[in-house]
Parts: C-alpha cells; structure tokens; sequence
C-alpha cells in the first residue's frame, strides 16, 4: 500500500526537510500550563499568563539565536500569544526563518490491565484543530507517547497501543497540512542497562513504523523524535561514544531512510550531557541516512531560566545563557562541538522520576 498522497504532500515534505537542516534543532517551548509553572516556582516566579509570555519572548527573542533554530514547538496558549510591542510569535518566528509548531495531545492516560503503563489522549477534535493551527500558522506538530522499561514492561499491549496512537494522529496531521513529530518517548527511569534499553527502543521503533506504514502515512513529511539510548537513571554512566554506537545501531535497524530527521528528545539529562551525546553521534563514521539535530526542552532552557530568575534586568544574560546553548547544540548536529561551554548550571542532573507534562 502506497504512503497518502493528500493535497498537501510537497508542502509537507519541503517543510520537514527544512526543520532536519544539519546545523539547526528545534527549540521545545511547548511545556503545559502545569509543567511550566513547576519551572517558574523553582526560581519563585508566579505561574500566570504575563510570566508565561515574558519567558517565551525573553527566549524568541535571544539576538542571533534563530540561526541556530529551525523550529519552536509552542503550547496552545503560546501559538496566539505576541511579543510585548504586539507581533504575534507566529510571525516573528516565521520571519526569522524558524518554522512554528504545536503540541496537540492532551497527556497521558493509564491503559487499565497494566502496571502504570500509558496510552496518549488527544484524538477528539484533533482534524480541526490542526486545521485551526495551520490556519494561525502553525505547520509542524507533537505528539508524545511514553513508554517506560520494568520487568515485564513494556507490554506488547503498550507498545502497540502507543505505536497506533502515533500513527493516527501522523496521517490526521497530515491530512491538514502538519508535518507530525512521532514521539515514542522510552523513559530513562529504572536500573536497566543500556543494552535493554537499544532492544526495548528497536522493538518500539519497529512497531511504530510498521504502524505508520499502515496508516499511509508519507515518512517524507514527518520526523522523529525519539530517546536516546543510555542506561537507566539508576545505572553506572556510559561515555557519550557508547551512547552513540547503541543509538545509531538502534535507529539504522528501524528507521527508514524515507524519514529526513531524527530530532531527539533530552529527557533529563543535563544540558551538557545531551549535547555530548549529540555530538557523539554526529562525530561516529557510519553512514546515516537522516539528520541527527535536537528537540530540546528543559536542555536548552535550563540555565536560561535560572539566570533569568524571573527578573527585567537579568534578561540579557539569560538570553546569553540561551544562545551559549543554541549554538553548542548546533555544532553537536555536525559533529563539531569542543564541550565545556557548559558553566556549572549546564552539567546539572534534569532528571525527574516519572516525568509528567
């Protein structure tokens, strides 16, 4: 059966490609109300709409930084929100050459029969908001699905619930002009090591894109955002190179050459760590058939936030702190990053149990 072909498809395929840019990442700013107020209240900022508008301007507006960017994931909230002057953010990312995107499901919710295993919700209404959001201007989309390691998990019924999930909401984003991010997130929680780690990710891949096969979706206009494959937070380390040879080795098995990005997703480790990682990857001498970028959340805004500490007059720092980051993880997507931009505030751990959005 042939990929779905809609009227869409070359918009499709041109917009993925530009996000997958060697030298760009994408920039999550897509946190809920809840998750960004548990950033704010670490640095004792209030969680209200103002606060949550001047953090996403401080970090849209960092002179320079879009040149790093090819993409920002915003939250619903955001995607109509606009800079203090009055330019929507939409338009001020576009013209900077960074391609607006939107996080369109509506977190987790436990598939009963299992242990804490999760399905992702978000399908009631989701054709017409896409169309919504491509109205607004919006062209790219997230959806996040989790899966966690433990001894019988997870489960063949997780694992297929997850991977149908992601595949129906790929073919309805692209039914309405949104090059769908899959996110089959494996959480890092747990005492594995990091070969259950690339087997349980080989097996989750394999399913998502056989399922995204299934429903026709065109790999040309989608990309990838996956974890990486390390040792469970309650394992010893492995060097960045170790991490990299188990990741490639996973992503070569499963993922399609048709697929023209893999954006992965920080998940806790700190910010230097991720960008090590990255840059590992980059650095190792196997063919690879897609780029290797970023789409970074708390790893790219972590020392931001606590710079800023939610004062007027530590903006340009912070936006320094910001873009000290952008670029660091540019030079990992090419495989050029020296290390050590990182003050101590980068090398802190992320990692929270059981992270919720």
């Amino acid at each position: 059966m042939s990929a779905f072909v809609g009227k869409y498809a070359d918009e499709l395929i041109k917009t993925a490609k530009y996000i997958a840019t060697p030298g760009k990442g994408i920039l999550a700013a897509d946190e809920s109300t809840g998750t960004i107020g548990k950033r704010l209240a670490s640095i004792n900022v209030e969680n209200i709409e103002s606060n949550r508008q001047t953090l996403r301007e401080l970090l849209f507006t960092s002179p320079n930084a879009f040149h790093f960017l090819s993409g920002v994931i915003l939250f619903e909230e955001t995607l109509y929100q606009k800079t203090s002057d009055g330019k929507p953010f939409v338009e001020l990312l576009s013209e900077n050459g960074v391609v607006p995107g939107i996080k369109v499901d509506k977190g987790v919710v436990e598939i009963a029969g299992t242990n804490g295993e999760t399905t992702t919700q978000g399908f009631d209404s989701l054709g017409s908001r896409c169309q919504q959001y491509y109205k607004v201007g919006a062209r790219f989309a997230k959806w996040r699905a989790v899966l966690k390691i433990g001894l019988s998990e997870p489960s063949e019924l997780a694992i297929q619930q997850n991977a149908q999930g992601l595949a129906r909401y790929a073919i309805i984003c692209q039914e309405n002009g949104l090059v769908p991010i899959v996110e089959p997130e494996i959480l890092t929680d747990g005492s594995h090591d990091i070969k259950k780690c690339a087997a349980v990710t080989e097996a989750v891949l394999a399913a998502v894109y056989k399922a995204l096969n299934d429903h026709h979706v065109l790999l040309e206009g989608t990309l990838l955002k996956p974890n990486m494959v390390t040792p469970g937070s309650d394992s010893p380390k492995v060097t960045p190179e170790v991490v990299a040879e188990y990741t490639v080795a996973a992503l070569l098995r499963t993922v399609p050459p048709a697929v023209p990005g893999i954006v992965f997703l920080s998940g806790g480790q700190s910010e230097e760590e991720a960008t090590l990682n990255l840059d590992a990857m980059n650095k190792l001498q196997v063919l690879k058939p897609w780029t290797l970028s970023f789409s970074f959340g708390r790893a790219l805004q972590q020392s931001t936030l606590k710079t800023w500490a939610g004062k007027k007059e530590n903006v340009d720092k912070a936006q320094e702190a910001f873009l000290a980051r952008c670029k660091a993880n540019s030079e990992a997507t090419l495989g050029r990053y020296a290390g050590g931009s990182a003050g101590g505030l980068a090398s802190e751990n992320l990692f929270v149990k059981g992270y919720k959005y």
